[in-house]
C-alpha cells in the first residue's frame, strides 16, 4: 500500500554543513561511491555477454550475475543515491501492520548551494536509467531467441535494477505527483513546441 504523502525533506547525514563547507576542488566528491555505482550493474552486464565463452556451466554465471545484480541493488539503494544525489527511499511496517513507502530528498543546505555536483548526478543518473534499458532489451532478445534459461537470470536485472529506478525517480519527483499526470504533461509541452516549430 502506497501512501500519497510519504514524501519527508530531511537530512540524511549528520555531516551535511561539513560537506557544504568543503572547497570544491574536484567535481567528483565521492569516486569510490561513483566507481562502485557503475562497477556492479556494468560487470553484470558484461559476465552475461561473455558467459558462454568464458565457462560452460550455466549455474556458475546465474549465480555470478545474480550475486552482481544484487551487491548492485544493495549500493545504490543504501550507498550511492544518499552520496551522489542526496535520495533514499525504503519501505516501513508502522504499528498497525500497514506498509509504508518513504522517499525522501536531501534538504538544500542554509547557503541554498548544491551539496552533490553535477558530474556525479550525471554519473548516477546514467548509470540508473541505461543499464535496466539495458536488461530489458537482453529479456527480448532471449524471448525471441527461445533462451528460457536466461529468463530468470534477465528478469532478476530487469526488477532489481527496475526498482531502484522506480524509487529514486519517486524520491526526485515527490510521491504527491502522479507520474502518469507529469509524463502527460511533459509530452504535450514536448509536442506543443513541436507545433510551434512548424509554423
Amino acid at each position: 500500500q502506497d501512501s500519497s504523502d510519504d514524501i519527508e525533506d530531511v537530512s540524511l547525514f549528520d555531516a551535511d554543513d561539513d560537506l557544504s563547507r568543503r572547497s570544491k576542488k574536484s567535481k567528483i566528491r565521492h569516486p569510490i561511491a561513483s566507481f562502485f555505482h557503475l562497477f556492479f550493474r556494468v560487470s553484470a552486464i558484461v559476465v552475461y555477454l561473455l558467459c558462454e565463452l568464458l565457462t560452460s556451466s550455466f549455474i556458475a554465471c546465474m549465480v555470478t550475475i545474480i550475486l552482481l545484480l544484487s551487491c548492485d541493488f544493495w549500493a545504490v539503494k543504501n550507498v550511492t543515491g544518499r552520496l551522489l544525489v542526496g535520495l533514499r527511499w525504503w519501505n516501513q511496517v508502522d504499528d498497525d501492520g500497514r506498509s509504508h513507502w518513504v522517499f525522501e530528498a536531501r534538504k538544500v543546505s542554509a547557503q541554498g548551494k548544491k551539496t552533490s555536483s553535477e558530474a556525479e548526478s550525471r554519473i548516477f543518473w546514467l548509470g540508473l536509467i541505461t543499464c535496466p534499458m539495458i536488461w530489458v532489451i537482453f529479456a527480448f532478445s532471449a524471448l525471441f531467441s527461445f533462451k528460457v534459461k536466461w529468463l530468470a537470470v534477465v528478469g532478476m536485472g530487469v526488477v532489481l535494477q527496475g526498482a531502484n529506478l522506480y524509487g529514486y525517480v519517486r524520491c526526485k519527483v515527490g510521491s504527491r505527483k502522479n507520474l502518469t499526470s507529469m509524463a502527460t504533461s511533459y509530452l504535450g509541452k514536448q509536442l506543443l513546441r513541436q507545433v510551434r516549430c512548424l509554423e
